[in-house]
């Protein structure tokens, strides 16, 4: 059986990340799952790694001191510190010769100091606010790299020759027995956190000019002005945080299904409520920056402003039932993380990463 040291950036979690639905679904490997000290008072790493899978174990690593880089002797020391805690985990498993995935560019402090076969980089959003030899470096020296985006495949083309575009997924299952919308006036539907740099100001600008439409935004909200503005309109509606498994029941009694932007988002990383979208088969409005291209053109209504955000708002309304329904069922099942780790283990069995050793 082979076997992998994950250095993942979020924890093991009944929603799971990119990382944990990556790699803890790939078969026939024993997987050792580190995940970062939750603050400097975290203890968890001197309690005994966490079984969450007959296969997988994950470690909390200790609170490491952010030092910079130029700061040598206690910046070494902390990696140090940091790979010796990986390297006793592993021969306590008795791991030999692992794959070693990681999934940030500060991790390349940690690859001469630890033993490992092979190396996968998952470049899984924009790092550019870190040094970029740290980045360059690991890209280099990985055996494969997974980017989320053709754009962050671009930037690490230089880098490396064995880049794979590998975007989000999403839990398929739990959206593809969405029911049709009830026959009442339209509702219009946003699922995420409503963070303080969402747009929501397409929103806005479109609840103003439809009474008679029904907003319904889906998740914890931030308080910002644009929050406060919505508040007061009759015909905007907040649920607050809600499960995951509540989600889909909710988006049932919308007829449209709105894409909004953040500020800070990488342009072409497409998230994974785009795909929870297309499995319920239903109308999409995509709010764009002015040059970004348009993702799924042939079944999502995109609009680089808010007059033409109303306007496609009213075109998916009155979509009628056809092929592109069907169409975006098709792209939301080709999403699912089990298609996509699928791929991932294609990937490394075809450049022979998960043979045993």
């Amino acid at each position: 059986m082979k076997q992998i040291i994950c250095l993942a950036q979020d924890e093991w979690s009944t929603t799971p990340s990119r990382t944990q639905q990556l790699v803890g679904r790939l078969k026939d490997v024993q997987v050792l799952y580190f995940v970062p000290a939750r603050s400097m008072l975290d203890q968890s790493y001197r309690k005994r790694g966490r079984r969450v899978r007959p296969n997988v174990t994950v470690y909390t690593l200790p609170p490491v001191l952010e030092v910079p880089e130029d700061m040598r002797p206690l910046f070494a020391l902390e990696q140090r510190r940091l790979a010796g805690y990986i390297a006793k985990a592993a021969a306590s498993h008795r791991f030999r010769s692992p794959l070693l995935w990681t999934t940030c560019p500060d991790q390349v402090h940690l690859l001469d100091k630890l033993n490992y076969d092979a190396l996968v980089y998952d470049c899984f959003q924009d790092w550019s606010f870190l040094p970029p030899d740290w980045e360059g470096t690991l890209a280099q020296l990985a055996d494969v790299v997974f980017a989320a985006s053709p754009a962050l495949a671009d930037r690490l083309s230089p880098c490396s020759g064995n880049i794979a575009v590998l975007p989000y997924g999403h839990t398929y299952a739990l959206f593809a027995q969405c029911p049709p919308p009830p026959a009442t006036s339209p509702v219009l539907g946003y699922a995420g956190t409503l963070w303080p740099d969402l747009d929501l100001w397409p929103v806005f600008y479109t609840a103003q000019r439809h009474p008679d439409w029904r907003f319904l935004l889906l998740g914890r909200r931030e308080p910002t002005k644009i929050m406060a503005k919505l508040k007061h309109l009759p015909n905007v509606g907040m649920t607050g945080r809600l499960p995951a498994r509540e989600v889909p029941r909710y988006l049932s009694q919308c007829h449209v299904l709105l894409d909004l932007r953040r500020k800070e988002q990488a342009e072409d990383i497409l998230s994974p409520r785009l795909y929870e979208y297309l499995t319920t088969g239903r109308p999409i409005v995509s709010m764009l920056e002015e040059d970004q291209v348009e993702a799924y053109p042939d079944v999502i209504y995109a609009a680089h402003s808010l007059e033409e955000f109303e306007r496609m708002c009213v075109r998916a309304i009155q979509e009628p039932p056809g092929w592109a329904s069907q169409r975006r069922r098709e792209h939301g099942e080709n999403a699912a993380w089990s298609q996509r780790s699928a791929q991932v283990s294609r990937i490394l069995n075809t450049a022979g990463l998960l043979s045993k050793k």
